[in-house]
């Protein structure tokens, strides 16, 4: 009789060929609560379309490439001329261009357009991070420019194209644009007014040109076809709108020193520059570079919300799909109880996540006095809170997968060097923390919205009644706030996904979410929840495929 060897058996099958979007029902729920119901049916009918791309093989492919293939930099050509160029895999551009016409850079002029967005943020993320890098920046980019109301008529246009135009050549020639941003400095950091780059003004070259002449030590996307810059003019820091390529057709004093080695997102290029003697167009007035660019930066925190929670959803429906298929001792994965703990821990989290991110994109869509302020106080609390949990998330997800989930075959290491990073994009922790309470001091009605907002569920749950009390009470105390931040910061973010599960979601998430997150009913890992809850519905709800 003949013996096989090597029979591969009790292995779970490549999650794909799936809808990521029908998949997800926290995401749906969340298009359906925050759209008027035609501008829902379109929303989904796009989205549809995006979802089953994203969990094709064929684009799943293309991710994995993208990541292994990353970009390489050309700082000359053969025959010694400058050029400042970056080569990308082809299958990035492609990525870029499902992203672009998906609509990933255009949601400021359309009914719903920020929760559409959101939700195709979130499906689309999970395919491949890197590339989403330039696809925020793009559309952070808009209201920045509507500073200068003639920029703005220029660029818009182009940025919130549907179309993607690779390649160096005048953006008056293309059919759409990209943008990047360049802010950090290695002597700032976070601390952008210690930025040493100077601007120049040159009187005959138009309204509002100037020379550049500096360093930026982290510029992200350096093959856009714009960026927005911070430099120092004679008035102060202040915000630049720099041309890759100039309208005659020549590049743009852009040196290209070095690509970042970085840990995690590897598809996309981040470099270091040099202007020297850089044409670049203000935006805003002379000394409000922070202000003119800070509603960018709150939109790219928003990113990075909801980038977090799509690499927390895809790393759980991994987890969920290979307990679902793999067995051991004498069962299903999915079916042995401490298992499912695990699972439905994550799944709570995961859940919390996405629902909060598409909150605050309805929030964006409103764009009342109030919801305003809503947004000052909560985006920084959940850019702070739900970045810094989407790495002990996916962490734990590889465990689920045992062996197979630190082999680099099976996609979750990728996710694991992606997690930590939205966590120090767009401000790290202690940024988002201190611009909490600076809300808190300086903006009178972020209170206010947020009690308003929590208000709502008053009385619906007793272990979410005690958080509010206990937010309250901290917030009363003013003594050493400062190096309390990043508590307050937390339980204002936790407080707030609590109220929109208890709000929204079935009953077992929301029981599970308070007693764990609120009602301190768990221990510090993740598959400590009380055995009494239901486990086995959440995880159900979780499932990739039914």
């Amino acid at each position: 009789m003949a013996v096989t060897t090597h029979a591969v058996t009790n292995q779970a099958p490549p999650l794909v060929g799936y809808d990521v979007l029908a998949a997800d029902r926290a995401l749906c729920e969340a298009l359906e609560r925050h759209l008027d119901p035609d501008t829902a049916d379109a929303a989904r009918e796009e989205l549809t379309v995006l979802g089953r791309a994203a969990g094709s093989a064929q684009v799943q492919e293309w991710g994995r490439l993208a990541n292994e293939n990353p970009p390489v930099l050309r700082t000359h050509d053969r025959y010694g001329h400058r050029v400042d160029e970056v080569e990308f895999h082809p299958s990035w551009h492609r990525l870029m261009g499902k992203g672009v016409g998906a609509g990933l850079t255009s949601a400021w002029s359309r009914p719903g357009g920020h929760v559409r967005r959101a939700a195709a943020f979130v499906v689309w993320s999970q395919v491949e991070a890197g590339h989403l890098c330039p696809l925020s920046m793009t559309h952070a980019a808009v209201p920045a420019l509507r500073a200068e109301p003639d920029l703005a008529a220029e660029w818009e246009p182009r940025l919130t194209s549907t179309v993607y135009d690779a390649g160096l050549r005048p953006a008056a020639s293309k059919a759409g644009a990209v943008f990047g941003m360049g802010m950090t400095e290695k002597q700032g950091g976070s601390d952008v007014r210690a930025n040493t780059t100077r601007a120049v003004p040159l009187p005959g070259d138009g309204a509002g040109a100037y020379a550049l002449t500096g360093h930026k030590w982290f510029c992200s996307a350096p093959m856009s076809d714009g960026f927005l810059v911070l430099a120092q003019a004679d008035a102060g820091l202040t915000c630049f709108l720099v041309p890759r390529v100039l309208e005659d057709g020549t590049r743009n004093v852009f040196l290209l020193q070095r690509l970042k080695d970085k840990l995690g997102n590897r598809s996309n290029a981040s470099a270091e520059v040099e202007f020297d003697g850089t044409w670049a167009r203000r935006v805003g007035e002379e000394g409000r570079g922070v202000a003119t660019i800070i509603e960018m930066v709150a939109a790219t925190r928003l990113d990075c919300v909801l980038g977090s929670a799509a690499l927390m959803r895809q790393a759980v429906a991994q987890a969920v799909h290979h307990c679902t298929y793999r067995e051991a001792f004498g069962g299903r994965l999915v079916d042995k109880p401490l298992m499912r703990n695990v699972l439905a821990d994550l799944a709570v989290e995961s859940e919390a996540a996405t629902t909060l991110g598409l909150r605050l994109a309805a929030a964006y869509d409103d764009g009342g006095e109030r919801e305003r302020a809503f947004l000052r106080i909560a985006v920084p609390a959940a850019k702070y809170w739900v970045t810094k949990q989407c790495t002990p998330v996916v962490a734990e997800t590889l465990e689920c997968l045992g062996g197979n989930g630190y082999v680099e075959e099976s996609g979750m290491p990728r996710l694991l060097r992606e997690a930590p990073l939205n966590s120090i994009w767009e401000g790290s922790g202690n940024v988002q923390a201190l611009d909490v309470l600076r809300a808190l001091r300086r903006e009178p009605g972020a209170l206010d919205a947020l009690l308003l907002e929590l208000g709502v569920t008053r009385g619906a749950d007793h272990r979410l009644d005690a958080a509010v009390k206990d937010l309250l009470t901290e917030l009363g105390d003013l003594h050493g706030i400062e190096a309390r931040a990043r508590r307050v910061a937390e339980r204002i973010a936790v407080v707030l996904q609590g109220s929109l599960l208890v709000r929204f979601a079935p009953e077992e998430v929301a029981d599970a979410f308070c007693a764990a997150r609120l009602g301190g009913d768990r221990g510090a890992a993740f598959g400590t929840l009380p055995h009494t809850l239901g486990l086995e519905e959440i995880v159900e709800r979780a499932a990739p495929v039914a």
